[in-house]
């Protein structure tokens, strides 16, 4: 029987990704490890690989087509002793979930309309409301498959305002599938409550549209990065309790022991620097060590439990002409601050050519934002879930001080932590932003 190639999930948050190449051809034959193809994530470029044995039959899905959706069929494999040209054109197994959706609507399409809304009608005791259908917010019935119910509920989607094109209006997978990738969602009934977790969109594409002149803006689709990145920003904005505490740091010694630390660098064959120390490394590893001084601080909120991180793994903002992404140092705190700098720069060359893996960039305890190098003075930057903290650095700059009654010139460099309320109360930040400017002042203490 032929084997279908399903799109796969090369992360957890993937949904969709683009078939950016086949390394294979229709009629060539595959072992199982061998790489057939490159898919682009929103961020990164991966290779797929055989999982079965045997002959491509058919590819489905042409390479360069953009948002394809996880487990859709992308091509056919025909196994030992089959033929080729049958499996080819026989289009390869339905998928499970494909197979429920068509017996959930056909055993609708059976079901006669007028006994199942007498059967509504009919008195019934009180409990907790039937999951064969959804109540619209109007009050009347919605009629949708368990399939796109379930995938609705995950999404965090009122099914009620899903435009359905199943038969009378049904509510079906690729309906909802349409409404996670931004499509219309019907408007909310007036004097209706909204449900729970939904927030009705604050304009359509339409209504934006007619504000401005045809021809006068070019339309440029999202990539899936910037997709992934609205989402994950909007959901932690909505569902994260933020605060924000801000500090100013002297930067005169740390500023000193660069320049002699980056002067005693040995140098390589090539006759370049082992390594050259950045501001931001001294950061990064400050940032680290300042967590393992606060470990109540070190950790990420999950509903049930808080998670108490062991490592400080920091994730460093890296932006990119298509988005952003934050490559993470793990185990920072017990990395030299030569070391860190040297992964941080093979990371972000990596991450520019879109080829970093998914654990190189998820997961993570806090991560650092610098706009310095901009000349942006201070600024609050966006927690990046599941993680509870994120420090927003400003460019080091001379401003006149007060010291021991003496106004003087020293270099300061303002920086903002951005915590999060649900496991991060403000003593406790206060305490973990004092503790970084302790280190980041004092940079011998890293070491100690």
């Amino acid at each position: 029987m032929p084997i279908n190639i399903l799109m796969p999930a090369l992360s957890p948050t993937m949904e969709k990704g683009n078939l950016a190449k086949w390394l294979k051809k229709e009629g060539d034959t595959v072992k199982s490890g061998d790489v057939i193809a490159e898919i682009e994530t929103d961020k990164a470029t991966m290779e797929v690989e055989a999982v079965d044995e045997g002959t491509i039959a058919k590819i489905l899905v042409a390479e360069g087509t953009a948002d394809v959706p996880v487990n859709d069929i992308i091509a056919i494999l025909a196994t030992e002793g089959e033929d080729v040209k049958a499996a080819a054109s026989g289009g390869g197994a339905a998928k499970p979930e494909a197979k429920a959706e068509a017996k959930a609507e056909a055993k609708s399409e059976a079901k006669p309309e007028p006994k199942a809304e007498a059967k509504q009608d009919a008195p019934k005791p009180a409990a907790a409301p039937a999951p064969a259908q959804a109540a619209a917010t109007n009050g009347a019935r919605v009629f949708s498959s368990p399939l796109a119910r379930r995938l609705a509920k995950e999404a965090g989607i009122d099914v009620s305002r899903v435009n359905g094109t199943g038969p009378r209006g049904r509510v079906v997978a690729a309906d909802i599938e349409k409404a996670k990738s931004g499509g219309a969602l019907k408007s909310a009934s007036a004097g209706a409550p909204a449900a729970a977790g939904v927030a009705a969109p604050a304009m359509s594409d339409q209504a934006i549209l007619g504000l401005y002149e045809e021809g006068s803006y070019e339309s440029v689709p999202h990539d899936s990065m910037r997709r992934t990145i609205a989402q994950r920003l909007t959901a932690a904005t909505n569902s994260m309790p933020t605060f924000y505490l801000t500090v100013d740091c002297d930067l005169g010694k740390l500023s000193s022991a660069r320049e002699e630390i980056n002067a005693a660098a040995g140098k390589d064959k090539d006759g370049k620097p082992n390594y050259k120390l950045s501001v931001n490394d001294f950061v990064i590893k400050a940032m680290a060590v300042a967590l393992q001084k606060i470990p109540e601080a070190n950790v990420s909120w999950t509903e049930a439990a808080m998670l108490r991180h062991k490592h400080s793994d920091i994730g460093v903002a890296v932006a990119l002409p298509f988005g952003l992404i934050t490559p993470i140092i793990r185990q920072a705190e017990i990395k030299s601050i030569s070391a860190i700098s040297n992964e941080m720069k093979e990371l972000a060359a990596r991450a520019k050519a879109k080829k970093l893996k998914p654990h190189e960039y998820q997961g993570g305890a806090s991560s650092v934002s610098n706009l310095g190098m901009f000349g942006i003075k201070d600024f609050t930057a966006v927690i990046n879930p599941p993680q509870s903290s994120i420090l927003a650095v400003g460019t080091g700059e001379e401003r006149a001080v007060v010291r021991n009654g003496q106004i003087v010139a020293a270099t300061m460099m303002s920086v903002t932590l951005s915590c999060d309320h649900r496991a991060i109360d403000g003593a406790l930040g206060a305490e973990l932003i004092t503790a970084f400017k302790k280190l980041i002042e004092n940079p011998v203490m890293m070491v100690v």
